[in-house]
């Protein structure tokens, strides 16, 4: 059978979502539902602030533990491991064992983490509790994610979502002032015991407010006096699906161009434009930020209506795929906005030129997330039963191929100059989009290749 953009989920399988099919979505009122993504999103902007309070704080912390600011940073890359490794757990075990539970347990974690790093007298202590901290608190992102997809439809989930990763991705551009500003006027101690705070009152808030949301029927979740060892790397053998993988490679891409433009900022923008202050500094990185906040609900709404669009047109037959057409007209701005950025700093001085720079961090910022927010709500829709897995694998590889990436930006630009390293980030950002456009018109022949028990509904 030929394949083609109105094909269905599976060959030969018709995928049709009738409406009493999503009672289990009904359980909750929209008052709960609010009060789930509200409490989830928290969550998920939690790690975003711990890691990027942290890096404004590392001369501070150097001097205070009679350190080097190269020795310090290697918490940085410590704590990269830690998210990464305790996204798989927290994911993993949620499957099991439900969505509310994760939290319960992560968040006194992160609160011991953080009053250790706070009270660390030492490298080797901070070290140590860097990793407890980053651990407790890995599983916002990739559990919220699939707590969202447990009480929104697919035709809702998008806008759920949108405004779930939103606040997430906010906590990138707010973290690095916010760091720059306590390390300056408080102290990175004071800023430690915050972040410990924030996780108790957070988890207060869930002990209290948040329900369990996982589908009993879809993974079998166990009481918690029942003990089960789960290989929390078994979640990575998800990446073998041709679909998940294409669209985690595309993920990556759009936070490549991200991270060329924000991480040498104050060699970039800073030199170029004489910007010495680090709180104003720190300031270049919100309209990045604007543009997630702005851009993530938008992008999850319009990833909604592209799924009852063409559902309609289907006459009831849902593809997956349908949702990641937003990317083909927003992530557009991915590319332009790096290889824009870099031509500016380099021929465009003065105020004009810093200006035009910032608006290309806030198309940036929109674009990136007209990417991330439609694939991350994709991953939920064909994986519902493990969507926390799913997330967690797919944030754990972006990981991997961003580590080094964020160690060969300097480099680059040292070496190659600015307008190449864009350069060659608006490539990568190319292809990322290309896969996608793959993804969208071959779907349905990908997903026959590699079966990881995708989501079928059968008629």
């Amino acid at each position: 059978m030929h394949s083609s953009e109105e094909s269905p989920l599976l060959e030969g399988v018709g995928v049709h979502i009738p409406d009493d099919l999503d009672s289990v979505y009904n359980r909750f009122s929209n008052a709960q539902k609010n009060v789930v993504v509200f409490a989830v999103s928290c969550a998920g902007l939690l790690p975003m602030f711990v890691t990027g309070t942290f890096v404004p704080s590392i001369p501070q912390i150097a001097h205070d533990l009679d350190s080097t600011g190269a020795a310090v940073s290697l918490a940085v890359s410590l704590s990269v491991f830690a998210n990464a490794i305790g996204g798989l757990v927290w994911a993993a075990y949620s499957s099991i064992y439900g969505r509310r539970p994760m939290y319960l347990w992560g968040m006194p974690i992160l609160c011991i983490g953080s009053f250790g790093v706070a009270a660390s007298t030492s490298l080797r202590w901070l070290l140590l509790w860097r990793f407890v901290q980053a651990f407790g608190c890995a599983g916002g992102v990739s559990v919220g994610a699939a707590a969202i997809g447990d009480i929104y439809r697919v035709e809702q989930r998008g806008t759920a979502m949108g405004i779930f990763f939103g606040a997430c991705l906010l906590g990138v551009a707010l973290s690095p002032i916010t760091g720059g500003i306590a390390a300056h006027y408080w102290s990175w101690r004071s800023l430690q015991w915050s972040l410990g705070l924030w996780g108790f009152i957070e988890m207060v808030f869930i002990y209290l407010l948040l329900p369990e949301t996982s589908h009993s029927h879809s993974g079998g979740i166990r009481e918690l006096t029942t003990s089960l060892w789960i290989n929390p790397f078994s979640s990575l053998w998800l990446l073998r699906s041709p679909n998940i993988m294409a669209v985690t490679l595309a993920n990556a891409s759009a936070m490549v161009t991200e991270y060329v433009l924000l991480i040498p900022i104050a060699y970039t923008i800073g030199a170029r434009y004489h910007i010495s202050n680090e709180a104003l500094i720190g300031a270049c990185f919100l309209p990045s930020g604007l543009g997630n906040f702005i851009a993530s609900p938008i992008a999850g709404r319009l990833s909604d209506a592209m799924i009852e669009k063409w559902k309609t047109r289907r006459k009831g037959i849902w593809v997956p795929e349908d949702r990641l057409r937003v990317v083909l007209v927003g992530g557009l701005f991915v590319p332009l906005s790096v290889f824009l950025s870099g031509l500016i700093t380099t021929y465009i001085a003065g105020p004009s030129g810093l200006v035009l720079n910032l608006l290309c961090f806030f198309m940036n910022g929109i674009g990136v997330d007209f990417v991330l927010t439609p694939i991350g709500s994709y991953n939920v829709d064909v994986l519902q039963s493990r969507s926390a897995e799913v997330i967690a694998a797919v944030t754990a590889f972006r990981a991997i191929i961003l580590a080094p990436v964020t160690a060969a930006v300097f480099p680059s630009i040292e070496t190659l100059g600015l307008v190449a390293t864009n350069g060659i980030a608006t490539v990568i950002a190319i292809l990322g989009y290309g896969l996608i456009a793959l993804t969208v018109r071959y779907g349905d022949r990908m997903r026959a290749w590699v079966d990881v028990g995708y989501t079928v509904v059968n008629m």
